[in-house]
């Protein structure tokens, strides 16, 4: 197994033991960007030990912020925090939480949880950086279920109308949200076509091969005046039988029995 698959199956085991361990969190969605994730820390965006706390590092905004499990469990699996602290997950007092806080903890680039604020957010540093000479890249990371926010369509003409090529948005497009089918609780589609209409570079791959993930990033890299939005194909719950595009599995814990078998499934155990 290639060490960026390595990550990416330490990280969902990381993920359901966080949230088994808190009863609380978003396995679904966690576990459907969790080869984005990884693909921004092992291969796109340049960040490490040493420039964890410089401004002209590459950021990442997880606007979906209810999937901190995923983000938390990516900052470990880059030794930016440790794997015993994750297991504080969503406990009073944890650095933790069940939405990701940019003052508790190094690494977290926006506070997230109110959906919809995420690419808002990073309009703005993008053209904070543009007005200061910087060329480093802001990645925001959003649902597909997110899409229904006005305030998503807002920052896409703004970031369409300022030419930002620093910008570049993964939609987690896993079709799921927590009521249901999107195209059956609001209808997003085509996705494509919208941000076109903004004056967006649009791309779209499979949303759970790392290594097309970490090429088309690349290849966005290489698109000047416009921004980017890389649609990426995705499954809720990836990698657990019985949670794989399961909407019932946006929200709860798994129990247990549940979490074994998922362990199992994943190549490990339950010893927490």
């Amino acid at each position: 197994m290639e060490s960026r698959e390595r990550h990416a199956l330490n990280m969902r085991r990381n993920i359901l033991k966080m949230i088994h361990r808190a009863q609380s969190g978003h396995p679904g969605g966690s576990l459907s960007c969790t080869d984005i994730l990884t693909a921004l820390y092992f291969g796109i965006m340049n960040i490490n030990e040493d420039n964890l706390n410089d401004v002209q590092r590459d950021k990442l905004i997880l606007s979906k912020g209810h999937a901190s499990a995923a983000l938390y469990a990516a900052l470990a699996e880059k030794g930016f925090i440790s794997e015993e602290e994750l297991m504080s997950y969503s406990r009073i007092g944890s650095r933790l939480q069940g939405h990701p806080n940019m003052n508790e903890l190094g690494g977290v680039d926006m506070s997230t949880g109110s959906l919809g604020m995420g690419l808002s957010a990073a309009v703005g540093m993008c053209l904070a950086n543009k007005l200061d000479g910087n060329d480093f890249r802001t990645y925001v990371i959003c649902g597909d279920g997110e899409l229904q926010e006005g305030q998503i369509w807002e920052a896409a003409m703004a970031a369409g109308y300022y030419r930002l090529d620093n910008l570049l948005l993964f939609v987690d497009h896993n079709g799921l949200q927590g009521d249901g089918c999107i195209s059956e609780v609001m209808n997003i589609e085509s996705i494509g076509a919208k941000f076109a209409a903004f004056n967006w570079n649009v791309l779209s791959c499979d949303g759970h091969d790392i290594d097309v993930l970490i090429e088309v990033a690349r290849y966005a890299a290489s698109c000047k005046t416009m921004p980017t939005v890389i649609i990426a194909e995705t499954v809720k719950g990836k990698g657990v039988s019985f949670m794989e595009d399961q909407p019932d599995w946006h929200g709860k814990a798994p129990n247990d029995e549940q979490l074994a078998q998922a362990l199992a499934e994943l190549g490990g155990d339950s010893d927490e």
